[in-house]
Order: structure tokens, then C-alpha cells, then sequence
């Protein structure tokens, strides 16, 4: 196992990861735009100390962002690397549903930052961990 895996395994435990999940509808005659976009994301996370995982995938029209942080801290830091691309994503989609995934105390450090979002909050209950 190479030190990134056995750093990541370290770092994402159920305890302190947060997943983002946002899906977007791009408006119309916008959708390849806004797939083309995606590579930006991707370069401009790849930087991060704080991100798990970072992908897209698209049901139909569509398109989700499958992303994981270490801790509240980390998910904040990657809003705010990614803030400039993100507005241009929304001024060509709609934000349809966004949901925050992780432990209750993960959470409760970004409700602040993001109050004015329309965000779900997902509280971690019960889990396996292996």
C-alpha cells in the first residue's frame, strides 16, 4: 500500500468525513458547457490537502458531483478554492438538490458558512466500519 492510501484510510473515518453532493441541471443547450467545465474543477481540486474523492457523473440531464473531505474544515477550504468556478457552473444551471453528508459535529462547522444555501443536512447514524 502506497503512503497516500494509508494516509487517506488514516484520515477517512466515519468520524470526520464530509461528502458534498450537489446535482445540477444545466439549462438549456448548456450541458456540454458545463461538462466541458468540469475538467477546471478537477485540476483546481486536485491541489487540496483535504479532498477523498473528487468526480462527476450524469443521469440524463443531470449532472452530480461525488466529492469527500476530511472534516468540516476540509469541505469549507474546497467551497471556497472552487467559489469562482462554481458561480459560472450556476449561471448555467440550476441547483436542483444539495446535500451534505457526516457527523453531526463535521456539520455543525459549516452551518454557519452555508446558511444561505438550500443545503439537506445528512447527520451520520449508524455505519460499518471494516
Amino acid at each position: 500500500m502506497s503512503t497516500l492510501e494509508t494516509l487517506t484510510l488514516f484520515f477517512m473515518t466515519p468520524e470526520n468525513t464530509v461528502s458534498i453532493h450537489p446535482y445540477f441541471r444545466p439549462h438549456e443547450g448548456k450541458r456540454d458547457e458545463f461538462i466541458a467545465g468540469m475538467e477546471a474543477f478537477i485540476e483546481r481540486t486536485s491541489s487540496e490537502e483535504g479532498v477523498l474523492f473528487y468526480e462527476f457523473t450524469i443521469c440524463d440531464e443531470i449532472i452530480f458531483c461525488r466529492e469527500a473531505y476530511v472534516g468540516g474544515e476540509g469541505a469549507l477550504a474546497h467551497l471556497g478554492n472552487v467559489d469562482d468556478l462554481l458561480q459560472s457552473a450556476l449561471a448555467i444551471s440550476d441547483l436542483e438538490r444539495l446535500e451534505i453528508h457526516g457527523p453531526a459535529a463535521e456539520l455543525d462547522k459549516m452551518r454557519e458558512a452555508l446558511k444561505d444555501l438550500p443545503v439537506d443536512w445528512f447527520v451520520l447514524e449508524a455505519r460499518l466500519v471494516k
